[in-house]
């Protein structure tokens, strides 16, 4: 089977599946699988591929048609120009998660050798991406997972970020239980789904941990510990992500200890980042 049979193969499985993107998506595989780029599906059509690896292609195939989430399929997915690795027990990165990263780099910018906390990390994305842009930062991750803690470490170690230090520890215990500095800003994107909520949730969405999802009764429990157990006592800006209809009631929160705070939109319209600037 040649380069161009065994992706139309591919192609032909997933829109049979109804997933969309289908030809991208069995390419992206494809890519993945046999380690190469596009140029070479170009160049190379009517080429016989490694049949070593053919089987393993079509068993991507059939997971990514069978709802398996395609960032857990090809093992990575790329976020503000990095490629972060993921797969289960992680959250997928997501491109409104970089308003994150461009609000903390703007207001860094008049701050030197800046220390920033990125709680609930996840793969890293957010923190890791700052130390990326801010060498002379430093970087606290808290990641409670130890699933989500086995890719933290990949994704520093390959991004080589040495200025980031990794924290396995749960954020409800608050700054004091950990020895580290005080921040000049927090960043968090945190757990928000309502429980009641998850189960009718996309079906791809319900491959990623639960842990990563699930914000307590009314979404906000995290929210909640951010404001009583670290900004009581981190003199620092704040900036956390948040889902649709929910930025009011986080912003009445951090109101308490921050004198001003801010909402941010995010390019479908949503009220996805609340912040705030200047402490009480």
């Amino acid at each position: 089977m040649t380069v161009s049979e065994l992706l139309k193969k591919g192609t032909d499985l997933l829109e049979k599946q109804k997933i969309e993107n289908a030809r991208n998506e069995a390419r992206w595989i494809f890519e993945t699988v046999f380690e190469c780029s596009r140029e070479y599906i170009i160049f190379n059509a009517d080429d016989i591929p490694d049949t070593d690896k053919e089987p393993v292609f079509m068993e991507k195939i059939v997971q990514r048609a069978n709802g398996y989430p395609l960032q857990y399929v090809i093992g990575s997915w790329d976020f503000y120009g990095e490629t972060f690795r993921v797969g289960e027990g992680v959250l997928i990165p997501r491109p409104e998660t970089e308003l994150l990263v461009d609000f903390a780099l703007d207001y860094l910018k008049s701050k030197n050798n800046p220390v920033v906390f990125d709680l609930c990390s996840g793969t890293g994305c957010i923190g890791l991406s700052v130390a990326k842009e801010r060498p002379d930062s430093k970087v606290y991750l808290f990641e409670k997972s130890s699933d989500a803690l086995k890719y933290l470490n990949e994704n520093k170690n390959f991004l080589m970020c040495d200025n980031a230090e990794i924290i396995h520890g749960d954020i409800f215990k608050g700054f004091s239980a950990f020895d580290v500095p005080m921040p000049d800003l927090i960043l968090s994107n945190p757990p928000y789904i309502e429980s009641d909520e998850i189960p009718a949730l996309q079906s791809e969405v319900l491959f990623e941990p639960s842990m990563a999802l699930d914000g307590g009764k009314d979404g906000l429990d995290f929210y909640r510990a951010i404001a009583d157990l670290w900004l009581n006592e981190c003199r620092c800006a704040v900036a956390v992500e948040c889902g649709e209809g929910q930025a009011n009631s986080i912003k009445t929160l951090f109101s308490d200890v921050c004198a001003r705070t801010d909402i941010i939109t995010d390019f479908n319209g949503i009220e996805r980042v609340v912040t705030g600037t200047e402490r009480i």
